[in-house]
């Protein structure tokens, strides 16, 4: 495992293949948006808990959802099929229907100070501490991270998800629900957005039974190299699809 120096700039990494068998390749460095940028492209991402050293990883294999391959049961598809796309640029909003509006990068912060708060199974405290808050709110404000927001007729937030974009790939990091699969309409519209834009991958870095439940397979290490340097031709010419729309 490899030490990142405690340096206030931005740090490179080591090879991915240098990682433990859980996925764990460095320990240390910092949050710097550049920092960030640079793990995301080749793959790599910050997860760690609060009072820990940020640890960097890897994983192997590798968690990720086909955008064009959501799994979202019949009668909530039928739900799905109700909204019609509007693309409000002054207020961030693309899809409505009878029950919810769906906004991209509305209330990015709001959307991790959600997903920070919702309590998951076999799981204490949690991951997105305010170090990583204030980080990857610098990250949506360069443009690479961003959010998908669910807002109910009451015009209260009741589910998201946000990730971060390079290229055609995005990351997904966390999402969350306060109404009944609130979360799974951002995911459908994240992934409809995906396709729409011909993006390639959402990854989801670890598999987890629900995340299988929604479509998400895994995949081969060096496959999803492939991926994101496919992904990553596009990002000469601009960080990533979604900036157009903040």
């Amino acid at each position: 495992m490899y030490r990142l120096p405690d340096l206030p700039q931005p740090l490179d990494f080591p090879n991915h293949f240098e990682t433990s068998p859980e996925g764990l390749l460095a320990v240390g460095g910092n949050l710097h948006y550049s920092t960030l940028i640079n793990a995301y492209s080749k793959g790599i991402f910050p997860w760690y808990s609060e009072g820990e050293e940020i640890l960097w990883w890897h994983p192997h294999p590798r968690a990720i959802l086909l955008p064009e391959n959501v799994h979202i049961s019949r009668r909530i598809r039928r739900y799905f099929k109700s909204t019609k796309l509007i693309q409000n640029p002054s207020e961030n909003l693309i899809f409505e229907s009878f029950q919810y509006l769906i906004t991209i990068n509305r209330d990015f912060s709001q959307v991790m100070r959600c997903c920070a708060m919702t309590k998951r199974v076999q799981q204490n405290g949690t991951w997105i501490t305010q170090d990583m808050q204030n980080a990857y709110k610098t990250l949506h404000d360069k443009g690479f991270a961003h959010s998908f927001e669910v807002w109910n007729q009451e015009k209260k937030l009741v589910g998201g998800i946000y990730g971060v974009a390079i290229g055609k790939i995005f990351f997904g990091e966390s999402m969350f629900s306060l109404e009944t699969n609130a979360s799974k309409w951002a995911l459908f519209h994240l992934s409809r957005f995906m396709v729409q834009n011909k993006m390639l991958l959402l990854d989801c870095q670890v598999e987890s039974e629900h995340l299988k439940s929604l479509g998400a397979e895994l995949i081969e290490r060096q496959k999803f190299m492939d991926y994101l340097n496919r992904g990553q031709t596009y990002l000469k010419q601009q960080s990533s699809c979604l900036v157009n729309i903040t």
